[in-house]
C-alpha cells in the first residue's frame, strides 16, 4: 500500500510568489537580508571547522550568491538552485555526485521535509556532507503575541507551524543521515514598529504562504496588532541547522 501524502499546510504556488518577490525587492537598496548572511556565514564556518574542501557542490536558496561565490574561491565547481528556477525540492535531484549540498532557508515551508531531506541525501556521493539552516520554531515571538492580541477570541493562522530541536532530529533519522546533528542559535534584531518587521520579512521571503492564510487584516485589527507589538521591539528568530553525511 502507498504511503498517504502529507498533509497540504503550505502552497506551492505562495512560495514562489514570496521568493521571486524578494528577489525583487533584494535589488533594492538597504534591502534586509540579515537571515542569509548569517546561515552563510554560519555554513563557511562549519566548512572550515571540519575541513571539508568540496570539490562540487549544490546550494539550495542563497538569494545573495554569496555562499556559492565563496565557494568558487576555493576552487569548487558550484551548481546554484531554488524553486524560483524550477527546483522542487521534494523530489529528486537529477544529479548524485555532489560532495556537498547546502540549503538555506528552504525546508521551512515544505509539506514534505522528510522527502527533501532524502532528496538532499540522494544528491550527495558517498562520503558527502550536507548541511540545511531553517528558521526554527522558537522564531518570532513577539510578532505572533501581536497577532494573538489582535485576533482576540478568534485567532486566525497568520505564522507558519515550525520545526523544533527535538523534530529536526527525528526528521534526520528518518530520513537515513549519517551522523546526524541538529542545533539552534538565536539571532536578534530590533524593530521600530511591526511594519518593519513585516517589510524585512518580505524582502527576505518569510512572509505568509500557508495553503490557507486565513481572512486578510483589516484596518482595526492591524492597529491592534501594531500596538500589541510596540516600538523598538527585539525580535527573535531562532536557525537550525541541520548537518550530516552520505555514507
Amino acid at each position: 500500500m502507498a504511503a498517504p501524502a502529507p498533509p497540504r499546510i503550505f502552497s506551492p504556488a505562495r512560495r514562489i510568489a514570496a521568493r521571486r518577490r524578494a528577489e525583487r525587492l533584494q535589488a533594492l537598496p538597504g534591502a534586509a537580508r540579515y537571515m542569509l548572511d548569517d546561515m552563510v556565514e554560519d555554513v563557511l564556518e562549519r566548512l572550515s571547522f571540519l575541513r571539508h574542501e568540496p570539490a562540487r557542490a549544490l546550494v539550495i536558496g542563497d538569494r545573495t550568491g554569496t555562499l556559492a561565490k565563496a565557494l568558487r574561491g576555493q576552487g569548487c565547481d558550484v551548481t546554484e538552485a531554488d524553486a524560483t528556477s524550477g527546483l522542487n525540492e521534494e523530489r529528486p535531484y537529477p544529479q548524485s555526485d555532489f560532495d556537498f549540498v547546502a540549503s538555506l532557508s528552504a525546508l521551512d515551508t515544505l509539506d514534505d521535509p522528510v522527502g527533501a531531506l532524502i532528496h538532499m541525501r540522494g544528491a550527495l556521493a558517498p562520503g558527502g556532507l550536507a548541511l540545511a539552516s531553517l528558521v526554527g520554531a522558537g522564531s518570532l515571538p513577539a510578532l505572533r503575541a501581536a497577532m494573538l492580541a489582535a485576533d482576540g477570541d478568534r485567532p486566525a493562522p497568520r505564522l507558519h507551524p515550525a520545526i523544533d530541536v527535538r523534530a529536526g532530529a527525528q526528521l534526520l533519522q528518518r530520513a537515513g543521515w549519517a551522523n546526524p546533528v541538529v542545533d539552534v542559535r538565536p539571532l536578534d534584531v530590533r524593530f521600530t514598529d511591526l511594519a518593519s518587521l513585516v517589510a524585512d520579512l518580505r524582502a527576505q521571503g518569510l512572509g505568509n504562504v500557508l495553503d490557507r492564510p486565513g481572512p486578510p487584516l483589516g484596518k482595526t485589527t492591524l492597529a491592534r496588532a501594531a500596538e500589541a507589538f510596540g516600538t523598538r521591539t527585539v525580535e527573535r528568530f531562532e536557525i537550525l541547522t541541520f548537518s550530516g553525511w552520505r555514507s
